[in-house]
C-alpha cells in the first residue's frame, strides 16, 4: 500500500496485526503488516509524483499494489468519508463505495472552483496527487493495481489555505509554516485547519474500516 502520509494508515495499522519497522530506503514512513493473512508493506513518502518515484526505486517482491489515502472530491454528491475505487475492485466488499476515475495533478486542488473545473475536464469523481505515478509504477512491474480513495474534503468547499505555497522543494508540506499561517489568522484560517484535521482523521478511519470488510 502506497500512500502520501503516515496518518492515511491510521486506520489501517489500528485494524492490522504483527506490525514491524520496514527498512526501506527512500522513504518517509514504511511497515510491514499482517492484514487478512497477507504480508503488507505500507509505504508513504509525501504528495506528489516525484516523492513516490524517489520512494519506488527498488523492486519488492510483491504480487499486487495499491494506491491509498485521501482525495478531494470532484462529484459534488460525496461526502467526507465515502471511499472512492478505482482499478481493480477489492473482493468480498462488504461496504458501499463508489466506483470511479481518479485524476491525478501535482498539485493541491483548493478551491471549489478548481475541483468544478477539474470535473468538467476530466469527468473524474475524485482528486489526489499519487496515484497515476503508482500505477505506472504497477506497469513496469506487471503486477495488479489498485486505488481505494477515500474523501477528507469535498467538491463544494475551499480548503483553509493554499497549501501549495507551504511545499518545500521536494514537494513535502512545510508544517511548521502552515502552522505560523493559521496562527497569524486565528479567527478565520485556524478553525477551518482545526476542521480539517477532524474530517482527515474520519476518512483515516473510515479508510481502515472499508478495508477490513474485503476478502483481500
Amino acid at each position: 500500500m502506497v500512500g502520501a502520509e503516515e496518518r492515511e494508515f491510521e486506520g489501517i495499522l489500528k485494524r492490522a496485526g504483527d506490525i514491524s519497522a520496514l527498512p526501506w530506503r527512500g522513504a518517509a514512513f514504511s511497515r510491514q503488516a499482517a492484514w487478512k493473512n497477507r504480508r503488507w508493506f505500507l509505504i508513504a513518502n509525501g504528495p506528489g509524483p516525484r516523492l513516490v518515484e524517489r520512494a519506488l526505486n527498488q523492486r519488492p517482491d510483491v504480487d499486487r499494489i495499491l494506491s491509498i489515502g485521501f482525495c478531494g472530491a470532484l462529484d459534488p454528491t460525496l461526502r467526507i468519508g465515502d471511499i472512492v475505487v478505482s482499478g481493480e475492485v477489492p473482493k468480498g466488499l462488504q461496504a458501499s463505495f463508489v466506483q470511479g476515475d481518479v485524476v491525478s495533478v501535482d498539485r493541491v486542488a483548493f478551491t471549489a472552483r478548481e475541483k468544478c473545473e477539474l470535473r468538467a475536464a476530466t469527468g473524474a469523481a475524485v482528486v489526489e496527487m499519487e496515484s497515476a505515478a503508482v500505477a505506472q509504477k504497477a506497469r513496469e512491474w506487471n503486477v495488479p493495481f489498485g486505488c481505494v480513495r477515500v474523501v477528507s474534503d469535498v467538491a463544494g468547499d475551499d480548503l483553509p489555505l493554499d497549501f501549495n505555497r507551504y511545499r518545500d522543494a521536494d514537494g513535502r508540506f512545510e508544517r511548521t509554516r502552515i502552522a505560523l499561517a493559521a496562527l497569524g489568522r486565528p479567527f478565520t484560517v485556524l478553525p477551518r485547519l482545526v476542521r480539517l484535521d477532524r474530517d482527515c482523521r474520519r476518512a483515516a478511519e473510515r479508510l481502515g474500516e472499508f478495508l477490513a470488510n474485503c476478502e483481500n
